[in-house]
Protein backbone atom coordinates (compact mmCIF):
# COMPACT_ATOMS: atom_id res chain seq x y z
CA UNK A 1 0.00 0.00 0.00
CA UNK A 2 3.14 2.65 0.72
CA UNK A 3 4.39 1.47 -2.50
CA UNK A 4 0.87 2.17 -4.47
CA UNK A 5 1.02 5.67 -2.44
CA UNK A 6 4.46 6.44 -3.37
CA UNK A 7 3.93 5.54 -7.41
CA UNK A 8 0.46 8.02 -7.38
CA UNK A 9 2.43 10.85 -5.77
CA UNK A 10 5.29 10.11 -7.93
CA UNK A 11 2.62 10.66 -10.87
CA UNK A 12 1.49 14.00 -9.71
CA UNK A 13 4.53 15.39 -8.87
CA UNK A 14 6.63 16.87 -11.51
CA UNK A 15 10.88 16.42 -11.47
CA UNK A 16 12.95 18.95 -12.48
CA UNK A 17 15.71 19.04 -14.61
CA UNK A 18 18.05 21.70 -13.53
CA UNK A 19 21.64 20.71 -12.22
CA UNK A 20 21.87 18.81 -9.52
CA UNK A 21 22.19 20.20 -5.89
CA UNK A 22 25.12 18.68 -3.38
CA UNK A 23 23.97 18.64 0.35
CA UNK A 24 25.99 17.55 3.52
CA UNK A 25 23.77 15.90 6.24
CA UNK A 26 24.53 19.51 7.85
CA UNK A 27 23.75 21.47 5.07
CA UNK A 28 20.28 20.05 5.00
CA UNK A 29 19.93 20.88 9.00
CA UNK A 30 20.67 24.63 8.28
CA UNK A 31 18.29 24.57 6.28
CA UNK A 32 15.83 23.13 7.99
CA UNK A 33 16.13 25.12 10.83
CA UNK A 34 16.10 28.25 9.01
CA UNK A 35 12.86 27.26 7.11
CA UNK A 36 10.81 25.46 9.53
CA UNK A 37 7.55 27.42 9.83
CA UNK A 38 7.03 25.97 14.00
CA UNK A 39 10.77 27.02 14.48
CA UNK A 40 9.58 30.49 13.26
CA UNK A 41 6.71 30.65 15.32
CA UNK A 42 8.47 29.34 18.63
CA UNK A 43 11.10 31.92 17.81
CA UNK A 44 8.17 34.74 17.62
CA UNK A 45 6.82 33.01 20.98
CA UNK A 46 9.99 33.95 22.51
CA UNK A 47 10.44 37.88 21.26
CA UNK A 48 6.78 37.91 22.85
CA UNK A 49 7.90 36.12 25.73
CA UNK A 50 11.11 38.95 25.98
CA UNK A 51 8.65 42.07 25.40
CA UNK A 52 5.95 40.85 28.41
CA UNK A 53 8.82 40.39 30.42
CA UNK A 54 9.80 44.05 30.11
CA UNK A 55 6.59 45.30 30.25
CA UNK A 56 6.01 43.83 33.56
CA UNK A 57 9.27 45.14 34.52
CA UNK A 58 7.75 48.69 34.74
CA UNK A 59 4.91 47.66 37.40
CA UNK A 60 7.86 48.85 39.67
CA UNK A 61 8.02 52.30 37.97
CA UNK A 62 5.73 55.31 39.13
CA UNK A 63 2.55 55.80 36.26
CA UNK A 64 2.00 59.04 34.99
CA UNK A 65 -1.73 59.40 33.71
CA UNK A 66 -3.33 62.68 32.39
CA UNK A 67 -7.24 62.99 32.01
CA UNK A 68 -9.76 65.32 30.47
CA UNK A 69 -13.09 66.17 29.78
CA UNK A 70 -15.74 68.10 29.10
CA UNK A 71 -19.32 67.68 29.85
CA UNK A 72 -22.54 69.67 29.54
CA UNK A 73 -25.87 69.74 32.12
CA UNK A 74 -29.29 70.68 31.04
CA UNK A 75 -29.27 72.43 34.54
CA UNK A 76 -26.59 74.23 36.63
CA UNK A 77 -25.69 73.24 40.04
CA UNK A 78 -27.89 75.98 42.77
CA UNK A 79 -26.26 76.67 46.30
CA UNK A 80 -29.54 78.86 46.33
CA UNK A 81 -33.06 77.56 46.63
CA UNK A 82 -35.63 79.56 45.14
CA UNK A 83 -36.85 81.16 47.97
CA UNK A 84 -33.56 82.12 48.99
CA UNK A 85 -32.92 83.97 45.46
CA UNK A 86 -36.38 85.91 45.86
CA UNK A 87 -35.53 86.74 49.34
CA UNK A 88 -32.44 88.23 48.48
CA UNK A 89 -33.35 90.10 44.79
CA UNK A 90 -36.02 91.85 47.01
CA UNK A 91 -33.76 92.39 50.42
CA UNK A 92 -34.00 96.43 49.94
CA UNK A 93 -38.05 96.22 49.00
CA UNK A 94 -39.08 94.34 52.16
CA UNK A 95 -36.71 96.23 54.27
CA UNK A 96 -38.55 99.42 52.91
CA UNK A 97 -41.95 97.70 53.27
CA UNK A 98 -40.77 97.09 57.08
CA UNK A 99 -39.54 100.13 57.82
CA UNK A 100 -42.74 102.02 56.41
CA UNK A 101 -44.79 100.38 58.50
CA UNK A 102 -42.75 100.83 61.67
CA UNK A 103 -42.10 104.78 61.10
CA UNK A 104 -45.62 105.06 60.20
CA UNK A 105 -47.05 106.09 63.56
CA UNK A 106 -44.27 108.51 63.80
CA UNK A 107 -44.31 110.42 60.75
CA UNK A 108 -48.30 110.69 60.51
CA UNK A 109 -48.30 114.26 62.89
CA UNK A 110 -44.92 115.36 60.09
CA UNK A 111 -45.97 117.78 57.47
CA UNK A 112 -46.38 116.05 53.94
CA UNK A 113 -42.88 117.29 52.78
CA UNK A 114 -40.89 115.65 55.30
CA UNK A 115 -43.07 112.42 54.51
CA UNK A 116 -42.47 112.82 51.03
CA UNK A 117 -39.06 112.73 51.71
CA UNK A 118 -38.67 110.45 54.14
CA UNK A 119 -40.99 107.74 51.43
CA UNK A 120 -38.19 108.64 48.59
CA UNK A 121 -35.25 108.67 50.83
CA UNK A 122 -36.49 104.81 51.68
CA UNK A 123 -37.04 103.86 47.96
CA UNK A 124 -33.61 104.99 47.44
CA UNK A 125 -32.78 102.52 49.66
CA UNK A 126 -34.83 99.96 48.81
CA UNK A 127 -32.98 100.01 45.28
CA UNK A 128 -29.37 99.73 46.98
CA UNK A 129 -30.26 97.19 49.14
CA UNK A 130 -32.31 94.92 45.84
CA UNK A 131 -29.50 95.80 43.92
CA UNK A 132 -26.83 94.05 46.25
CA UNK A 133 -29.25 91.05 46.95
CA UNK A 134 -29.60 90.62 43.45
CA UNK A 135 -25.67 90.79 43.27
CA UNK A 136 -25.10 88.47 45.67
CA UNK A 137 -27.63 86.39 44.23
CA UNK A 138 -25.79 86.30 41.11
CA UNK A 139 -22.60 85.81 43.24
CA UNK A 140 -23.77 82.57 44.58
CA UNK A 141 -24.27 81.25 40.66
CA UNK A 142 -22.32 78.33 39.40
CA UNK A 143 -22.53 78.14 36.15
CA UNK A 144 -22.25 74.54 35.71
CA UNK A 145 -24.30 73.83 32.45
CA UNK A 146 -20.86 73.90 30.59
CA UNK A 147 -17.16 72.02 32.50
CA UNK A 148 -14.20 71.42 31.68
CA UNK A 149 -11.91 69.23 33.86
CA UNK A 150 -8.21 67.76 33.45
CA UNK A 151 -5.80 66.13 35.66
CA UNK A 152 -2.19 64.77 35.79
CA UNK A 153 -1.95 61.91 38.38
CA UNK A 154 1.38 60.26 39.66
CA UNK A 155 0.96 56.60 41.04
CA UNK A 156 3.68 54.70 43.05
CA UNK A 157 2.89 50.79 43.97
CA UNK A 158 4.75 51.09 47.86
CA UNK A 159 3.39 47.51 48.92
CA UNK A 160 0.78 44.77 47.05
CA UNK A 161 1.09 41.92 48.71
CA UNK A 162 4.16 40.83 46.61
CA UNK A 163 1.92 40.31 43.45
CA UNK A 164 4.18 42.51 41.58
CA UNK A 165 7.10 40.50 42.32
CA UNK A 166 5.20 37.28 41.49
CA UNK A 167 4.03 38.85 38.11
CA UNK A 168 7.40 39.26 37.17
CA UNK A 169 8.61 36.04 38.03
CA UNK A 170 6.28 34.91 36.15
CA UNK A 171 6.68 36.74 32.63
CA UNK A 172 11.00 35.24 33.58
CA UNK A 173 9.24 31.97 33.39
CA UNK A 174 7.23 32.49 30.25
CA UNK A 175 10.38 33.49 28.84
CA UNK A 176 12.11 30.28 30.08
CA UNK A 177 9.60 28.38 28.57
CA UNK A 178 9.62 30.17 24.99
CA UNK A 179 13.18 29.51 25.09
CA UNK A 180 12.84 25.80 26.05
CA UNK A 181 10.30 25.17 23.90
CA UNK A 182 12.15 26.86 20.81
CA UNK A 183 14.86 24.33 21.72
CA UNK A 184 12.66 21.13 21.33
CA UNK A 185 11.29 22.47 18.15
CA UNK A 186 14.91 22.30 17.26
CA UNK A 187 16.19 18.93 18.64
CA UNK A 188 12.86 17.46 16.86
CA UNK A 189 13.85 19.26 13.71
CA UNK A 190 16.80 17.69 13.49
CA UNK A 191 15.43 14.62 14.37
CA UNK A 192 13.01 14.85 11.20
CA UNK A 193 16.03 15.56 8.77
CA UNK A 194 18.04 13.18 10.04
CA UNK A 195 15.62 10.58 9.57
CA UNK A 196 14.62 12.09 5.76
CA UNK A 197 18.61 12.33 5.39
CA UNK A 198 19.66 8.87 5.85
CA UNK A 199 16.33 7.61 4.36
CA UNK A 200 17.49 8.90 1.45
CA UNK A 201 20.52 7.66 1.35
CA UNK A 202 19.35 4.43 2.34
CA UNK A 203 17.34 4.12 -0.93
CA UNK A 204 20.16 5.23 -3.07
CA UNK A 205 22.30 2.64 -1.54
CA UNK A 206 19.82 0.00 -2.77
CA UNK A 207 19.37 1.29 -6.06
CA UNK A 208 22.78 0.62 -6.96
CA UNK A 209 22.63 -2.67 -5.09
CA UNK A 210 19.62 -3.41 -7.02
CA UNK A 211 21.46 -2.21 -10.28
CA UNK A 212 24.53 -4.20 -9.52
CA UNK A 213 21.95 -7.56 -9.00
CA UNK A 214 20.16 -6.60 -11.88
CA UNK A 215 23.04 -6.87 -14.01
CA UNK A 216 24.27 -10.13 -12.21
CA UNK A 217 20.71 -11.88 -13.31
CA UNK A 218 21.37 -9.95 -16.52
CA UNK A 219 24.49 -11.93 -17.34
CA UNK A 220 23.57 -15.54 -16.34
CA UNK A 221 20.28 -14.84 -18.33
CA UNK A 222 22.84 -14.38 -21.43
CA UNK A 223 24.69 -17.68 -20.27
CA UNK A 224 21.76 -19.29 -19.66
CA UNK A 225 20.56 -18.33 -23.30
CA UNK A 226 23.87 -19.70 -25.04
CA UNK A 227 23.41 -23.20 -22.90
CA UNK A 228 19.99 -23.21 -24.92
CA UNK A 229 21.53 -22.22 -27.66
CA UNK A 230 24.12 -25.35 -27.68
CA UNK A 231 21.06 -27.35 -26.31
CA UNK A 232 22.67 -27.60 -23.14
CA UNK A 233 19.15 -26.36 -21.45
CA UNK A 234 15.71 -25.50 -22.03
CA UNK A 235 13.58 -23.02 -23.06
CA UNK A 236 11.72 -23.20 -19.51
CA UNK A 237 15.45 -22.46 -17.62
CA UNK A 238 15.25 -19.85 -19.83
CA UNK A 239 12.16 -18.52 -18.55
CA UNK A 240 13.04 -19.49 -15.09
CA UNK A 241 15.73 -16.74 -15.27
CA UNK A 242 13.82 -13.71 -17.39
CA UNK A 243 11.24 -14.07 -14.11
CA UNK A 244 14.50 -13.40 -12.20
CA UNK A 245 15.13 -10.72 -14.17
CA UNK A 246 11.81 -9.00 -14.25
CA UNK A 247 11.66 -9.45 -10.58
CA UNK A 248 15.26 -7.52 -10.76
CA UNK A 249 13.84 -4.61 -13.09
CA UNK A 250 10.51 -4.05 -10.77
CA UNK A 251 12.53 -4.24 -7.76
CA UNK A 252 14.87 -1.43 -9.04
CA UNK A 253 11.91 0.64 -10.56
CA UNK A 254 10.40 0.68 -7.24
CA UNK A 255 13.62 1.82 -5.70
CA UNK A 256 14.07 4.52 -7.96
CA UNK A 257 10.85 5.74 -7.22
CA UNK A 258 11.14 5.55 -3.55
CA UNK A 259 14.01 7.53 -3.97
CA UNK A 260 12.54 10.14 -5.74
CA UNK A 261 10.05 10.69 -3.06
CA UNK A 262 12.53 10.58 -0.05
CA UNK A 263 14.34 13.22 -1.99
CA UNK A 264 11.06 15.13 -2.85
CA UNK A 265 10.43 14.99 1.14
CA UNK A 266 13.89 16.15 1.94
CA UNK A 267 13.31 19.12 0.02
CA UNK A 268 10.17 20.11 1.44
CA UNK A 269 11.76 19.73 4.85
CA UNK A 270 14.78 21.82 3.78
CA UNK A 271 12.46 24.67 2.33
CA UNK A 272 13.64 23.77 -1.47
CA UNK A 273 11.34 23.41 -4.24
CA UNK A 274 10.40 19.82 -3.67
CA UNK A 275 10.92 19.04 -7.60
CA UNK A 276 14.67 20.34 -7.47
CA UNK A 277 17.01 17.45 -8.17
CA UNK A 278 19.85 17.25 -5.52
CA UNK A 279 22.38 14.66 -4.02
CA UNK A 280 23.50 13.89 -0.53
CA UNK A 281 27.66 14.15 0.47
CA UNK A 282 26.56 10.51 1.86
CA UNK A 283 25.21 8.93 -1.61
CA UNK A 284 28.98 8.50 -2.96
CA UNK A 285 30.17 6.69 -0.41
CA UNK A 286 30.85 3.58 -1.07
CA UNK A 287 30.46 2.34 2.85
CA UNK A 288 28.70 3.26 5.64
CA UNK A 289 30.30 0.62 8.01
CA UNK A 290 30.83 2.42 11.17
CA UNK A 291 29.74 1.27 14.50
CA UNK A 292 28.85 3.82 17.33
CA UNK A 293 30.30 4.38 20.32
CA UNK A 294 29.24 2.29 23.40
CA UNK A 295 25.96 3.56 25.41
CA UNK A 296 27.47 3.23 28.44
CA UNK A 297 29.95 6.67 27.36
CA UNK A 298 26.56 8.36 27.64
CA UNK A 299 25.03 9.46 30.38
CA UNK A 300 21.78 10.80 31.17
CA UNK A 301 21.40 14.14 32.49
CA UNK A 302 17.79 15.84 33.30
CA UNK A 303 18.91 19.10 32.10
CA UNK A 304 19.73 18.94 28.34
CA UNK A 305 15.88 17.55 27.85
CA UNK A 306 14.01 20.55 27.01
CA UNK A 307 10.46 18.86 27.66
CA UNK A 308 11.52 18.48 31.35
CA UNK A 309 12.85 21.67 31.07
CA UNK A 310 8.90 22.77 29.98
CA UNK A 311 7.76 20.80 32.34
CA UNK A 312 9.65 22.13 35.35
CA UNK A 313 8.49 25.77 33.67
CA UNK A 314 4.92 24.47 34.58
CA UNK A 315 5.62 23.69 38.04
CA UNK A 316 7.24 27.32 38.48
CA UNK A 317 4.66 29.00 36.84
CA UNK A 318 1.92 27.01 39.11
CA UNK A 319 4.00 28.50 42.33
CA UNK A 320 4.36 31.83 40.74
CA UNK A 321 0.40 32.09 40.11
CA UNK A 322 -0.57 30.89 43.74
CA UNK A 323 2.21 33.66 45.27
CA UNK A 324 -0.05 36.39 43.08
CA UNK A 325 -3.48 35.23 44.26
CA UNK A 326 -2.26 35.02 47.51
CA UNK A 327 -1.70 38.90 47.48
CA UNK A 328 -5.26 39.15 46.74
CA UNK A 329 -5.06 39.02 51.09
CA UNK A 330 -3.07 40.89 51.89
CA UNK A 331 -2.78 45.02 52.36
CA UNK A 332 -1.92 47.16 49.32
CA UNK A 333 -0.30 50.80 49.83
CA UNK A 334 0.34 53.19 47.04
CA UNK A 335 1.09 56.47 46.91
CA UNK A 336 -0.54 59.08 44.59
CA UNK A 337 -0.22 62.75 43.71
CA UNK A 338 -1.33 64.80 40.98
CA UNK A 339 -2.62 68.28 39.83
CA UNK A 340 -6.54 69.31 38.70
CA UNK A 341 -7.70 72.10 36.82
CA UNK A 342 -11.50 72.77 36.29
CA UNK A 343 -13.94 75.28 34.62
CA UNK A 344 -15.38 76.47 36.87
CA UNK A 345 -13.21 76.12 39.66
CA UNK A 346 -14.80 76.49 42.98
CA UNK A 347 -11.41 78.25 44.99
CA UNK A 348 -12.59 81.29 44.06
CA UNK A 349 -16.72 81.33 43.89
CA UNK A 350 -17.16 79.24 41.04
CA UNK A 351 -15.44 81.95 38.72
CA UNK A 352 -15.56 81.04 34.64
CA UNK A 353 -11.96 80.36 34.84
CA UNK A 354 -9.22 77.57 35.00
CA UNK A 355 -7.87 76.99 38.54
CA UNK A 356 -6.04 73.73 39.61
CA UNK A 357 -5.03 72.58 42.85
CA UNK A 358 -2.22 70.17 43.65
CA UNK A 359 -2.86 66.91 45.78
CA UNK A 360 -0.72 64.61 47.26
CA UNK A 361 -2.23 60.72 49.31
CA UNK A 362 -1.81 57.80 50.28
CA UNK A 363 -4.46 54.75 48.66
CA UNK A 364 -4.78 51.85 51.45
CA UNK A 365 -6.28 48.66 50.10
CA UNK A 366 -7.37 46.05 53.39
CA UNK A 367 -9.61 43.05 52.36
CA UNK A 368 -11.46 42.50 54.84
CA UNK A 369 -14.18 39.59 53.64
CA UNK A 370 -14.47 37.42 50.56
CA UNK A 371 -16.19 34.53 51.66
CA UNK A 372 -13.44 32.56 50.94
CA UNK A 373 -13.06 33.34 47.33
CA UNK A 374 -9.17 33.98 47.44
CA UNK A 375 -8.64 30.73 49.95
CA UNK A 376 -10.51 28.53 47.66
CA UNK A 377 -8.37 29.70 44.47
CA UNK A 378 -4.88 29.77 45.94
CA UNK A 379 -5.85 25.77 47.29
CA UNK A 380 -7.36 25.32 43.42
CA UNK A 381 -3.54 26.75 42.11
CA UNK A 382 -1.84 24.14 44.89
CA UNK A 383 -3.79 21.17 43.70
CA UNK A 384 -2.31 22.65 39.73
CA UNK A 385 0.92 22.84 41.43
CA UNK A 386 0.67 19.19 42.24
CA UNK A 387 -0.33 17.79 39.34
CA UNK A 388 2.33 19.79 37.60
CA UNK A 389 4.85 18.17 39.94
CA UNK A 390 3.80 14.51 39.57
CA UNK A 391 3.23 14.58 35.42
CA UNK A 392 7.31 16.13 35.71
CA UNK A 393 7.86 13.20 37.94
CA UNK A 394 6.44 10.59 35.33
CA UNK A 395 8.30 12.39 32.52
CA UNK A 396 11.14 12.26 34.38
CA UNK A 397 10.79 8.23 34.40
CA UNK A 398 9.59 7.93 30.54
CA UNK A 399 12.46 9.83 29.61
CA UNK A 400 14.86 7.51 31.81
CA UNK A 401 13.10 4.56 30.12
CA UNK A 402 13.53 6.34 26.51
CA UNK A 403 17.18 6.75 27.19
CA UNK A 404 17.54 2.75 28.21
CA UNK A 405 15.96 1.67 25.11
CA UNK A 406 17.65 3.84 22.86
CA UNK A 407 21.30 2.65 24.37
CA UNK A 408 19.56 -0.97 24.10
CA UNK A 409 18.69 -0.19 20.50
CA UNK A 410 22.11 1.30 19.74
CA UNK A 411 23.99 -2.13 21.21
CA UNK A 412 21.32 -4.06 18.74
CA UNK A 413 22.21 -2.07 15.56
CA UNK A 414 25.91 -2.40 16.04
CA UNK A 415 25.29 -6.08 16.59
CA UNK A 416 23.04 -5.94 13.37
CA UNK A 417 25.93 -4.37 11.39
CA UNK A 418 28.62 -7.07 12.49
CA UNK A 419 26.52 -10.14 11.66
CA UNK A 420 25.34 -8.19 8.65
CA UNK A 421 29.42 -7.42 7.21
CA UNK A 422 30.04 -11.57 8.39
CA UNK A 423 26.71 -12.71 6.12
CA UNK A 424 27.78 -10.25 3.26
CA UNK A 425 31.62 -12.12 3.47
CA UNK A 426 29.92 -15.01 3.53
CA UNK A 427 27.50 -14.41 0.23
CA UNK A 428 30.58 -13.13 -1.45
CA UNK A 429 32.78 -15.97 -1.06
CA UNK A 430 29.38 -18.27 -2.03
CA UNK A 431 28.70 -16.04 -5.20
CA UNK A 432 32.06 -16.49 -6.53
CA UNK A 433 32.06 -20.20 -5.85
CA UNK A 434 28.39 -20.59 -7.19
CA UNK A 435 29.93 -18.68 -10.24
CA UNK A 436 32.92 -20.90 -10.61
CA UNK A 437 31.09 -23.78 -10.52
CA UNK A 438 28.49 -22.72 -12.89
CA UNK A 439 31.56 -22.05 -15.52
CA UNK A 440 32.83 -25.53 -14.57
CA UNK A 441 29.95 -26.74 -15.01
CA UNK A 442 29.49 -28.62 -11.82
CA UNK A 443 26.67 -26.80 -10.62
CA UNK A 444 23.08 -26.00 -11.96
CA UNK A 445 22.04 -21.92 -12.97
CA UNK A 446 19.07 -22.73 -9.85
CA UNK A 447 22.84 -22.41 -7.60
CA UNK A 448 23.81 -19.49 -9.22
CA UNK A 449 20.45 -17.53 -8.41
CA UNK A 450 19.98 -18.85 -5.16
CA UNK A 451 23.76 -17.40 -4.52
CA UNK A 452 22.52 -13.96 -6.25
CA UNK A 453 19.63 -13.52 -4.26
CA UNK A 454 21.26 -14.63 -0.85
CA UNK A 455 23.77 -11.94 -1.78
CA UNK A 456 21.47 -9.52 -2.99
CA UNK A 457 19.71 -9.90 0.81
CA UNK A 458 22.98 -9.83 2.25
CA UNK A 459 23.66 -6.58 0.80
CA UNK A 460 20.20 -5.14 1.27
CA UNK A 461 20.68 -5.89 5.18
CA UNK A 462 23.77 -4.95 5.26
CA UNK A 463 22.38 -1.30 3.70
CA UNK A 464 19.72 -1.35 6.37
CA UNK A 465 22.34 -2.53 9.59
CA UNK A 466 24.34 0.85 8.40
CA UNK A 467 21.57 3.18 8.67
CA UNK A 468 19.84 1.38 11.56
CA UNK A 469 22.98 2.38 13.36
CA UNK A 470 23.26 5.85 12.56
CA UNK A 471 19.21 6.28 13.22
CA UNK A 472 19.78 4.56 16.64
CA UNK A 473 22.63 7.31 17.25
CA UNK A 474 20.38 10.09 16.38
CA UNK A 475 17.58 8.89 18.18
CA UNK A 476 19.61 8.54 21.53
CA UNK A 477 21.19 11.87 21.17
CA UNK A 478 17.59 13.06 20.73
CA UNK A 479 16.30 11.41 24.07
CA UNK A 480 19.61 12.59 26.13
CA UNK A 481 18.77 15.74 24.59
CA UNK A 482 22.50 16.48 23.21
CA UNK A 483 20.89 16.59 19.58
CA UNK A 484 23.17 19.78 18.02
Amino acid sequence: MVQAMMLGLLMLLPLSGDAQRVLSLDSCRAMALRNNKQMGVAKLKQEMSAYTRKATRTQYLPKVNALGGYLWMSREISILNDDQKAALSNLGTNTATHLRDALSPLTSGLSPAIQEKIGNDLSAFAGVLDHFGAGVVEGFRTDTRNMVGGAITVTQPVFMGGAIIAANKVSDINEQMAANSLEMKRQGTIYNIDQAYWNVVSLRHKQILAESYLDLVKKLKGDVQKMINQGVATKGDGLNVSVRVNEAEMALTQVKDGLVLSKMLLCQLCGLPIDEDITLADEASNSLNSLSPSPSQYSLSYDNRPELKVLQNTVDLSKQTTNVLKAGNLPQVMLTGGYAISNPNTFNGFEKKFGGVWNVGVLVRIPVWNWGEVKNKVRASKVATAMANMELDEARELIELQVKQSSFKVSEANKKLEMANANVASADENLRMANLGFKEGTVSYTTVMEAQTAWQQAQSQKIDAEIGVKLSEVELQKALGTLE
